[in-house]
């Protein structure tokens, strides 16, 4: 009772073994310093839906040196044809032209000029070709980027088998000389053959694209440039018939790149398989989409069965998701990585606005939002030009006081600086929404239709044309919604949201219609194969899933250096703080990762 210490306290420490300094090290491993002081720059609720793999910004400034030291394609060591056809022909219509980062970074990579040297691995037995991985930023120029080196390595090897045919044609006409020297009186008959070419369904070069609108634009690209260089090109997918399919994979003239979707090019190479017997370069363009759960099966069918004759892989993706990155590593454990400083990161000449739409007057219902927001950006781009000195202005709030928001302006004639079309993307992450969203907007005056995966192929192509610019013609209406965009009720069917000024003003079956505008509301099949150069304005009515999202949707603006406007509508349930990150990212130039 009179012990001033307790003498049980320290017993079982005396006994206990004492711990090892890695012990210790294990135990605690995972568990945060008190003092050690958090990152107050890193990104938090990016982190919540980010699927993308880091990249180091002292790659991003050692790469940032490297490209710095080529400021012209006069300095690529293309053949003089090449060269001459990439102003007049593939940039037609470009001022002060020069190649992109990616073009400086991925051309000499690709034609191996750029003095890297392989070293020998174990997996150099298993894959005899070279494989390249090119990441940069949507609109950057990826499809000139490996584009020109095929075609040159191709125009290279006619030279070299046109040399090699003139040499066998020699020595066959001498031995026919010295055949008719010794047998004078011996007439011999002319040779017969219907051979047919030798590259006739056995393409050269391959590249595969995930959807019928990106085998049009990059086979636009090709055929942009085979007008001076003369090579045969050719592109398949769904879209086309039959007959037409046919009659381009197999022409007696031959062929020398084909793009296509890998759905069609498995399904015809399990009927001839001889059609990938002479492929010596394979581009599979965008992916991290060809490439993931939904495409791999096909797109690793078509890579193992050209394997043979392969002489080099190229990986084509505007981001590098972490599903992409350990496929890499289990399967090209060895692949050169070319990625752009850039990478990850949506261009500071795009400007991200938000629109509120759980305020007034739109009390949580983002289709007039959405149909303010379209309205107000008709009206603001009406004089907009490419020059840094004129921007397009959009405020994040769209004031209700207004007496006359959505009356359309008067047409003033065209000039120079005056875009006659105005061309606005709307993303949604629903199909059915997209068609809902398409019908509401038309009542409101907007020339607008929908496009996802389940439009058929002919109505997709229509749409297309018509919103791109290859169509004057008006822009088909998409199919009725299966559900009205209506409440039930007791009485007479009411709006989703109280009617406000822009709403009665913009409907009236027609009476005012929002001129020279057009509108596409679609899924993300349109963040990947639609030529959006023309277009200014990206509204993501959705908030995106992942970053990754985020970069393909705003990436559809801004494009070849233009600038743009991306609008993000915002209503109950949204990750505000995610958008947050996003704009501070923007503003910085930083990666989102």
């Amino acid at each position: 009772m009179n012990q001033t210490r307790d003498p049980f306290r320290n017993r079982d420490a005396q006994h206990r073994p004492q711990r090892s300094e890695a012990e210790l090290r294990r135990s605690t491993r995972g568990h945060v310093q008190p003092d050690r002081k958090k990152n107050e720059g890193e990104y938090k609720a990016l982190k919540m839906q980010r699927s993308l793999t880091n990249v180091s910004y002292g790659r991003r400034n050692a790469i940032k040196s490297r490209i710095q030291e080529v400021d012209a394609f006069g300095q690529f060591p293309l053949l003089p044809i090449i060269q001459e056809s990439i102003t007049p022909q593939a940039l037609k219509g470009m001022t002060d032209v020069l190649p992109t980062p990616v073009q400086r970074l991925a051309i000499p990579a690709l034609l191996g000029t750029d003095g890297f040297r392989k070293r020998h691995t174990p997996s150099d037995e298993i894959h005899n070709f070279d494989q390249f991985l090119l990441a940069a930023e949507t609109g950057s120029g990826k499809t000139l980027a490996y584009l020109l080196p095929i075609i040159d390595a191709i125009k290279r090897a006619e030279a070299i088998e046109a040399q090699q045919a003139k040499r066998e044609e020699a020595q066959r006409q001498k031995e026919g000389q010295e055949k008719q020297q010794r047998n004078i009186f011996e007439l011999e008959s002319p040779e017969l053959t219907n051979d047919s070419h030798p590259t006739t369904g056995r393409p050269r070069a391959i590249v595969l694209v995930p959807t019928a609108e990106l085998v049009d634009q990059v086979l636009a690209v090709a055929k942009s440039l085979s007008h001076t260089v003369k090579f045969r090109s050719a592109g398949i997918s769904a879209a086309y018939t039959a007959a037409v399919i046919r009659n381009s994979l197999f022409s007696p003239r031959g062929i020398d790149i084909l793009i296509s979707t890998p759905h069609l090019l498995s399904s015809i190479a399990d009927s001839d398989p001889n059609i990938l017997s002479r492929v010596q370069y394979l581009v599979i363009d965008e992916a991290d989409s060809l490439l993931d759960r939904s495409f791999a099966p096909l797109t690793t069918a078509v890579l193992d069965r050209v394997s043979p004759s392969l002489k080099q892989l190229v990986l084509c993706s505007a981001t590098i998701p972490r599903s992409l990155d350990s496929f890499l590593r289990q399967r090209f454990p060895d692949i050169r990585r070319l990625t752009t400083p850039n990478l990850h990161a949506i261009p500071r000449r795009v400007q991200l606005g938000v629109v509120d739409a759980t305020k007034e007057p739109y009390r949580g219902n983002k289709d007039p939002a959405c149909a303010d927001t379209i309205w107000s950006i008709g009206r603001s781009a009406a004089e907009h030009n490419d020059s840094d000195s004129t921007t397009t202005t959009l405020t994040t709030t769209l004031s209700p006081t207004d007496p006359n928001p959505t009356a359309p302006s008067r047409p003033t004639p065209p000039t120079k600086e005056t875009v006659e079309t105005k061309r606005i993307l709307v993303f949604v992450n629903e199909r059915d929404q997209s068609l809902a969203l398409a019908a509401y907007l038309r009542t409101k005056g907007i020339d607008a239709s929908a496009l996802s995966r389940d439009v058929d192929n002919v109505r997709t192509s229509a749409i297309l044309a018509a919103f791109t610019g290859s169509s004057s013609d008006p822009m088909p209406a998409s199919p009725p919604p299966t559900a009205a965009p209506y409440k039930k009720g007791r009485g007479k069917p009411k709006p989703l949201a109280p009617e406000t000024n822009s709403d009665i003003l913009a409907a009236g079956n027609g009476k005012r219609n929002l001129l020279n505008t057009k509108v596409l509301v679609c899924t993300d099949l349109g963040s990947r194969g639609i030529d959006t150069t023309a277009v200014r304005h990206v509204v993501l009515y959705d908030v995106p899933h992942t970053t990754i999202d985020f970069i393909h949707r705003l990436g559809r603006t801004g494009r070849m250096g233009r600038r743009g406007r991306g609008v993000v509508l915002v209503g109950r349930g949204d990750r505000r703080d995610v958008i947050r990150e996003v704009r501070e990212g923007m503003f910085l130039g930083k990666a989102l990762i």
